[in-house]
């Protein structure tokens, strides 16, 4: 029988082990890549959106502040007794929120000289009220400034979704700017009653001047909203900033009507119209910025789950990718093939196993067996067939 030589099993060589790391290594670089510039890409949204809730959180603190500088210098202007109670609080609170978020904002240049021309202005010193009005225009300007480094330093104003735009183009640029104006309109209303004659073509001047600049603003703020309703994607901005927004306007075309339409409003008019849109700007910058801060941290919401996401998928990937590296290399090499020398080889012959049934058929046959048999005497053959049968 012929039976194959067997095949002769090769050592695997050095570069049939390392081409499947080699290829795992190819694969892992442009997902790595991708990685790499997906985490930047969310890490990057994620802390504008972070540093945008800071503002937030600093123009909220604003608010009461640019309230209580326009009432006392109402009342400055006007000669009645006050009190700067309210106006110390603000300062305070915003001195507070300045000292933990204005290093990331870098604001403390310019919160410190806002205090500094506020803290300059005594309780009782401004007697005049030219000079009153002058004084309280000047820290308004300053707080004005304050607002838009705010909104540079964190990112609000480069805000890339249209909704939060529009809502923070409102609340840190025309609201406030709306109301400053406006309590500067009604206290030069009142001023130029004691002005002299001679400075009524001035004086109108002047008033023509800061209506114009006055109601630019408030009318950029509805817009601004209504814009931020119409491109925004969460149900509740508009159930929330359009019945506030009414209220704003109607107060804001009685305060048009009251002070835009005459070349001398009268001051008491302008003056409860003033207050009562000061009061509807009160509760509509409250809306504002709650729902800017709730889509900010919907925002970061989503990034967080994004990155998680990410990072996962690319783990999932890696150990894939490196479960087939390992199997690759660890895999037993191919059977080698026959060299043309071995296989110029004679087959070797091995003798076929013993078989009991035929050992006796090939039996060395004797001499004695060849001889004739003789009469009355049987060969040794045939005396030993019954018991080679029995057994």
């Amino acid at each position: 029988m012929t039976v194959p030589a067997p095949r002769v099993r090769r050592r695997p060589s050095v570069p049939g082990r390392v081409l499947p790391l080699l290829l795992a290594l190819v694969l892992v670089a442009p997902l790595g890549l991708l990685f790499a510039l997906a985490e930047g890409n969310t890490a990057d949204d994620h802390d504008l959106a972070a540093r945008e809730r800071l503002g937030v959180r600093y123009l909220r603190a604003l608010g009461p502040l640019t309230d209580s500088l326009v009432e006392v210098q109402s009342t400055a202007v006007a000669q009645a007794p006050a009190s700067r109670a309210a106006l110390s609080a603000a300062i305070e609170e915003v001195a507070s929120v300045d000292d933990a978020v204005g290093d990331e904002l870098r604001s403390h240049d310019r919160w410190a000289g806002l205090r500094a021309k506020l803290d300059g202005m005594p309780e009782r010193e401004l007697t005049d009220p030219e000079a009153a009005y002058q004084a309280y225009g000047e820290a308004a300007d300053l707080l004005l400034a304050l607002y838009r480094k705010v909104r540079e330093s964190s990112g609000l104003i480069r805000d890339p979704q249209s909704d939060t735009f529009f809502l923070q183009d409102g609340i840190g640029g025309a609201l406030p700017t709306a109301t400053v104006l406006a309590g500067r309109l009604a206290d030069l209303v009142r001023l130029a009653a004691t002005r002299p004659a001679a400075e009524r073509t001035k004086t109108g001047i002047e008033l023509a001047e800061l209506r114009v600049a006055a109601f630019g603003p408030a009318n950029d703020l509805v817009a601004d909203l209504r814009a931020a309703v119409d491109s925004t994607e969460s149900a509740d901005l508009g159930a929330n900033v359009l019945t506030p927004l009414d209220t704003y306007q109607r107060s804001l075309e009685a305060f048009t009507a009251a002070g835009g339409g005459q070349a001398a409003p009268n001051p008491q008019q302008l003056t409860a119209a003033g207050i009562s849109a000061q009061a509807a700007a009160k509760q509509l910058r409250t809306v504002i910025l709650d729902q800017l801060d709730a889509l900010l941290t919907k925002r970061l919401d989503a990034l967080d789950r994004d990155r998680l996401l990410a990072r996962v998928a690319a783990g999932v990937a890696t150990a894939l990718l490196v479960g087939l590296a390992v199997t690759l290399f660890r895999r037993r090499p191919a059977d080698k093939r026959p060299t043309h020398a071995e296989a110029a080889r004679p087959p070797a012959v091995r003798p076929d196993p013993p078989s009991p049934a035929r050992d006796a058929d090939r039996l060395p046959v004797r001499d004695a067996d060849r001889l004739p048999v003789r009469a009355g005497t049987a060969p040794e053959a045939e005396r030993w067939r019954p018991f080679d049968a029995a057994h």
